[in-house]
């Protein structure tokens, strides 16, 4: 592949972008504020129980209410799987809290190097409507975002695919997608766009 064949590259979020920071240490003292002691392997594996449920459900989070709602779900799964009997209602706020998320390691680098060579650039991910918050708590705002909640589809459907490209102005043929999953490669081809797999800065370098 060489850059002269690209006029934009279309770029996954978690695990592309930036990584989640440990939750972990967020929810135990937030558990401990509400009387309820669980070891910290225990609450990473409930965390990961949400992690699932959020996967299937991120684009329902598409305005205020719903994404309201989708936190409120996600906190139940959340205490459920940790078997705490505490209403979600009020460890919603420690839950959300405790989700950070940080650049990965070159990311702003391999950003500067795609934006000197002129290309048009875009976050397209299966995450709710919130993903502009978490990109400028990494440092990483001011990225055009194109997310499955914006079109009510999660990867490998090609529609968050296809709405990228247009708000970019580009042909599919001529935006590269960088992602980290099967979902990613599925559905940028399906929308004709070309994939290179992460981390960003090995597929800039191809």
């Amino acid at each position: 592949m060489r850059f002269t064949e690209l006029d934009a590259v279309t770029l996954d979020a978690h695990g592309t972008l930036v990584g989640l920071a440990d939750p972990v240490p967020g929810l135990d003292r937030g558990l401990r504020e509400h009387g309820i002691e669980r070891g910290q392997p225990e609450i990473a594996r409930a965390f990961a129980t949400e992690v699932e449920y959020y996967r299937e459900h991120a684009h329902e989070g598409h305005d205020a209410g719903t994404l309201a709602w989708l936190r409120l779900e996600c906190t139940e799964v959340f205490l459920g799987a940790l078997e705490a009997e505490l209403p979600p209602e009020q460890f919603v706020d420690a839950f959300v809290g405790s989700i950070r998320f940080e650049a990965l390691p070159g990311t702003r680098r391999s950003l500067r190097a795609l934006r000197r060579r002129g290309l048009a650039l875009a976050v397209v991910s299966n995450w709710d409507i919130d993903l502009h918050a978490h990109l400028d708590g990494a440092g990483l705002g001011g990225l055009p975002v194109v997310t499955s909640a914006e079109v009510g589809a999660s990867k490998p459907a090609p529609a968050v695919f296809q709405l990228a490209i247009e708000r970019l102005g580009v042909r599919p043929d001529r935006t590269l997608h960088v992602g980290d999953s099967d979902a990613d490669e599925e559905g940028a081809r399906a929308a004709g766009l070309r994939f290179a797999p992460a981390p960003l800065a090995a597929a800039i370098d191809t």
